[in-house]
């Protein structure tokens, strides 16, 4: 019955099983009189030298440890032309050559390894009742064999930091299967220029505007093709037209605007009616109070009901409702103040500029305001401070002008939009700018690389400066740069991977050497 449960264990006899109250123990024995090839001629082999245990640790079973005493047979080897005469043999599936885990187990260690790295693999695998170290597991990950390398056609280069600003490497990436091939120490020229020395067969390596890749490149494989990837000089167009931007921030700040005229002497009161200014809005309020007050008390509401269907204290909701005479609460309403008396000052000296409260009440206390905080000054101001000109929006950042140059029209907001025309409006060269971007756009989508040097005489004909510069680069690399906009080699895989190397390195945190990154990075 164990052995239809464990199917492993079919190449071996049961003897015995244990449950134990930390473990279950499994005592068996290999097969006796089978023939077991040597492993180093390959000729069977029957006579018996000697027996020995093995001790060996299987995947948990019931929430237990599993561990199996194997015992196996030391077999003599009676071939004439073979080296060896005794070996150990090994059960299918189960045992392999010094061995302490079971094949099984040793997979799921691996797969732990390799998702998990060391500190989380080591509490997942602690769930799981297997007993493993986390240095164990990095152990395990670096001992595991690099995976076959495919027949390279179209190779990816690009590098990654190890130490952002401090230490980089290089990963090259097979761009027809977008697997890791290889991961290189540093990002100079010497190392890719040997790894592409011994990889004859590559046709096309696609890089980045690098000039050491470029060098290595043509060293390391000249019978490849090279490829600029399209992204890179969509990149490099940016910075070209941020810096073009920059040149230009003159442009970025619209006119200064008009000065706003003075508020007139009779400005209404603040208190006044907006729509008629005839009346004191607190009278208006309060008649309309009063009305909707008696409707609902005709209605046979009660005082506390009408106070929370208007949103009114229960005392202000009785105060209406007992009222005989409505103008009284009207008249009530109009109210004077200590500060009307020097409103045209205020006035006066608001349209001469001086907007600060507190000074206008210091000067009104001069002349003999009674008020001793500037409060009332400040509610007579307000009106005059929301009907007043707003002030200008501040000027867009070039980096806001460079995103809207360089993204797609159909993706901009209808603001940002006015805001990109405005500037257009009162630059010319902006408006250039904007024309060869987007012809340069169309070049890296259509794949019409063949349209460059037209597109490069456009930008020489313009006066931009920092434009020309990128121009001059594209020249300098014209046939990589060609490949690229023509070729549908991208070094997309290749970014993704090094998204992927930065989780991977953080997952293992300081002890992310290369050497152990770059077994995760292959296996995984």
């Amino acid at each position: 019955m164990l052995q239809q449960f464990l199917p492993r264990l079919a190449a071996v006899l049961v003897e015995q099983v244990r449950v134990l109250e930390d473990e279950v123990l499994i005592v068996a024995r290999t097969r006796d009189g089978t023939a077991v090839p040597c492993p180093d001629c390959g000729a069977p082999a029957r006579r018996v030298h000697s027996h020995y245990r093995r001790r060996l640790d299987d995947a948990a079973l019931g929430g237990r440890p599993v561990v199996i005493d194997l015992r196996v047979r030391r077999l003599f080897c009676d071939s004439a032309c073979c080296a060896r005469r005794t070996f150990a043999e090994q059960a299918a599936g189960l045992t392999v050559r010094y061995g302490r885990r079971t094949v099984a187990l040793a997979e799921i260690v691996q797969a732990i390894a390799l998702a998990l790295a060391g500190r989380a693999g080591a509490r997942l695998a602690t769930v799981l009742r297997i007993p493993v170290s986390r240095t164990t597991l990095l152990n395990v990950v670096r001992a595991m064999p690099d995976p076959p390398q495919p027949a390279l056609r179209v190779l990816g280069v690009d590098d990654f930091a190890t130490r952002r600003g401090r230490r980089y490497g290089t990963v090259l990436v097979d761009l027809d299967s977008h697997r890791v091939v290889d991961l290189l120490p540093g990002r100079e020229k010497v190392p890719l220029v040997a790894w592409l020395a011994d990889h004859p067969r590559i046709e096309t390596v696609c890089r980045d505007r690098a000039g050491a890749y470029a060098e290595a490149a043509s060293a390391g494989a000249p019978q490849a093709r090279q490829v600029a990837d399209a992204w890179h000089l969509w990149d490099n167009l940016a910075h070209a037209v941020q810096r073009t931007v920059i040149a230009h921030r003159s442009c970025l700040t619209p006119p200064p605007p008009e000065q706003p005229e003075p508020v007139s002497a009779t400005v209404p009161d603040p208190a006044l009616n907006p729509d008629t200014g005839a009346e004191k809005w607190l009278v208006t309020r309060t008649r309309e109070r009063y009305r909707a007050v008696q409707d609902l008390l005709a209605q046979g509401w009660t005082i506390s009901a009408i106070g929370r269907e208007l949103g009114l204290a229960r005392h202000t909701a009785r105060r209406y409702a007992r009222c005989e005479n409505p103008e009284a609460l009207a008249d009530r309403a109009i109210r004077t103040t200590r500060l009307d008396a020097w409103r045209p000052y205020l006035i006066s000296r608001w349209n001469q500029g001086c907007t600060n409260a507190s000074t206008l009440f210091r000067e009104i206390q001069a002349q003999g305001y009674p008020g001793r905080t500037p409060q009332a000054v400040r509610r007579f101001l307000r009106p005059l401070r929301d009907t007043a000109k707003a002030a200008p929006a501040p000027p867009p950042k070039p980096q806001d002008i460079t995103n809207w140059i360089t993204r797609h029209p159909g993706h901009l907001r209808a603001e940002e939009e006015q805001q990109l025309d405005d500037v257009l409006s009162r630059c010319p060269q902006m408006t250039a700018l904007r024309n060869h971007v987007h012809a340069f756009a169309r070049m890296i989508c259509g794949r019409t690389g063949t349209d460059l040097s037209a597109w490069i005489c456009a930008v020489c004909a313009d006066d931009l400066t920092q434009l020309h510069a990128f121009a001059d680069g594209l020249e300098r690399d014209w046939d990589a740069v060609l490949a690229g906009l023509t070729l549908p080699w991208s070094s997309g895989p290749v970014e993704g991977h090094v998204n992927r190397i930065k989780m991977l390195k953080r997952q293992m945190y300081g002890r992310a050497s290369l050497p152990l990154l770059r077994k995760r990075v292959l296996l995984s």
